[in-house]
Order: structure tokens, then sequence, then C-alpha cells
């Protein structure tokens, strides 16, 4: 019951809160004049109503509503005949409100006021006691809630940046899961394409020669096949899960792709090998592989040569052919940019322009 109260009050608008804060301080202000004996000055009435009316202003201005309150009911000592030692519930909510919202010097000034007050204004030690006792609870009330808030604020902040990391890293996701499908089939189709291109070619050369061709079409349906499984079953959380390429897979890519068509693709290993992340591994494949991929379908190259450079300092990835190049007003393609992504995506680099001094096409990426 508490609960669906309180989302109740939380659910009103600001305005309505402080419109019925000030109109139940002004009722339990009004309590010592109906509960007393004897017909009170309508002075004594305007102090109390004069003392809670400012609160439908605390949000706003909540030091000078304060000020307002209090200097109400200092007044009170200038009424005769009033209901004695009445409790300022207008001026406690106030200073609770400065306590939870002001800024600090505004707080300090309310502190040093209310005090000196206390014990200057107040006629009895008694009385300044008392009062000193519930201004004291009230800022120390006002400071508790500020905290609270406060807390509260950071942990929705911690949750909508922690809800934004999630949704970044399912972009990222979806980004990585989308250029993978796009290597693989780009892959996959352009051997077919180039071995279907060279059939009539082969069909001259005899049945081996013919056979050899569908085979590698058939090789290339099925590795697209095997690593479309693998990636959708990321998906899946009931898939078999099964490992992501690796760099000693480039080989078998090579010889998968030298001698579709009129292709001669070479591997040249530099350096001694070192264990990079996997994400380098996963990188330095796809690479290989849409570099690979746009030599089959732009450069119509004779040869190639993808070289793995080891250094100190990472891997450097060498993709070039003889082909005719890319023209000068071709806009880069969807591959050359993954490529970029791909070598940024683990903290390298990767470049891509015609070989310098002669004709072809090189790309290279550097994997830290």
């Amino acid at each position: 019951m508490y609960e669906r109260a309180g989302d109740w009050i939380r659910g009103l608008p600001p305005w309505a809160v402080d419109v019925g804060l000030a109109v139940v301080a002004l009722i339990a202000q009004l309590a010592p004049f109906v509960s007393g004996d004897g017909e009170w000055p309508v002075s004594a009435y305007a102090v109390a109503v004069a003392v809670s009316l400012p609160l439908i202003w605390r949000r706003k201005a909540p030091f000078a509503v304060l000020l307002a309150s209090e200097a109400a009911a200092a007044a009170y000592a200038l009424v005769p005949d009033g209901p004695r030692q009445p409790l300022w519930y207008g001026a406690l909510i106030a200073m609770f409100t400065v306590a939870a919202q002001a800024p600090r010097w505004q707080r300090i000034s309310a502190i040093v006021i209310i005090g000196w007050g206390a014990f200057i204004l107040t006629g009895s030690l008694e009385t300044a006691a008392r009062g000193a006792l519930l201004w004291t609870t009230a800022y120390l009330l006002g400071r508790a809630w500020a905290r609270r808030q406060e807390e509260v604020r950071v942990l929705q902040e911690r949750t909508r940046h922690l809800e934004r990391e999630r949704e970044l890293e399912a972009e990222r996701e979806r980004s990585r899961i989308a250029r993978d499908m796009h290597d693989i089939l780009a892959h996959a189709v352009s051997i077919t394409i180039a071995q279907a291109e060279a059939g009539p070619v082969v069909m001259k050369q005899g049945p081996a020669r013919t056979e050899a061709a569908f085979d590698a079409i058939a090789e290339a349906g099925r590795d697209a096949m095997a690593q479309l499984r693998r990636i959708l079953g990321v998906l899946d959380a009931g898939a078999e899960r099964t490992p992501q390429p690796t760099l000693a897979e480039i080989a078998d890519l090579v010889d998968q792709v030298s001698g579709v068509g009129s292709t001669s693709v070479t591997l040249s290993v530099v350096g001694s090998p070192r264990a990079v992340t996997a994400d380098a591994e996963v990188a330095a494949y796809r690479i290989v592989q849409e570099a690979l991929t746009n030599v089959l379908k732009h450069a119509r190259a004779k040869s190639v040569t993808v070289t793995l450079d080891w250094r100190d300092d990472g891997l450097v990835l060498t993709v070039a052919d003889d082909g005719r190049g890319p023209r000068t007003t071709d806009a880069p393609g969807h591959g050359l940019i993954g490529i970029r992504e791909r070598a940024a995506s683990c903290g390298g680099s990767a470049t891509a322009g015609p070989v310098p001094g002669g004709r072809g096409f090189r790309v290279e990426a550097k994997l830290p």
C-alpha cells in the first residue's frame, strides 16, 4: 500500500506536490488555534498563512522561501494574545528544501541565520534548544535526501551507460556478422564466376581440366556454406559453435584461389610467426580473403602474391597483384572499407592503392 501511495505521489506534477505541502503545513500550523481556548486575533492567522504559503515556490527559490517563512515566523512575536510556542512547519519544510537543493553558500547562510535567530530572538533557553533541535533535524534530513537522490542519479546514469554499451556491442556484432557474410559470399561468388567464365576454355583442354574447374566451384560453395553456418551459429544459442578462421588457414585460402581461371596465387612468409590475439587472426584471414576476392572480381591479374611479414611490432599483411588496377575515377568500394574497418577493430591499420612504379594493385594491413 505504501509503495502504491509513493508511486502515486511521484507521478504527480511538482507544482501539485508543493501546493499539497503548503496546504498540509497550513493545516498543521492552525492546529494550536483550533485546540486552544479563546478567540485569536486575525494577525495570528495571517502569520500562520504567511509562514506556509511560500512553500508553493520552494523548488524555484528555496533560500528565498526559507527567509520569507522565517521572517513571518519572527513577526509572530509582535502578535499579542496568540497561541503559545507554535511549531513553524512551513519554515521547517523550507529548511529541508534548502538542505536538499540549495547551493553550499545558501545552506551555510541558512544555518548561520537560523542559529543566531534561535538564541538571540528566542525568549527562553528551552524554546531555543527545541528550535535548534528541530532546525538541525530538518537540515540533516534534507542532506540525507540530497545524498540519496545523488546515489539514485549515479545508478540511473550507470544503468543508461551499461544499456548504451550493450546497444553498441550489439551494433558492433551486427556489423561484424554483416562484414563476415559479405566477405564469404563475395569470395565464393567470385570464384564461381571466374571458373564459370573460364569454362569454355578449360573444356577444350580436356575432361580432367573441366572436372577440376567444377571441383573448384563445388569446394568454394561448400566452404562458403560452412563459414555461413559458423557465423549464423553465433545467433543461435543452441547451435554447435565452431572456431573462427585463423592465420593457419590462409594457406588453404591461397590454394583455393590459386588456379582459378588464369590467376596464380603464391604465399610468402617472412620472419618468425608469433602468437597474436584471436581478433587479429580473424581480421588477418578476412583481409586476405577480401583482397583476393577483389583481385578475382576486378583486377584480371595473372599473378598475386600474399606476404605475411612478421616484425617486432606486429604482422604486416600484403596482397599485391599485377592486374589492371582500379580506374582513377573509382571510389573506394565496400570491400576496401571493410578491410580498413577490420584492421582498425584490432588496433591496426590498412592502406590500398596502385603498386608504385608498375602495374597492379596492393593492399597492406598492419596488425599489432
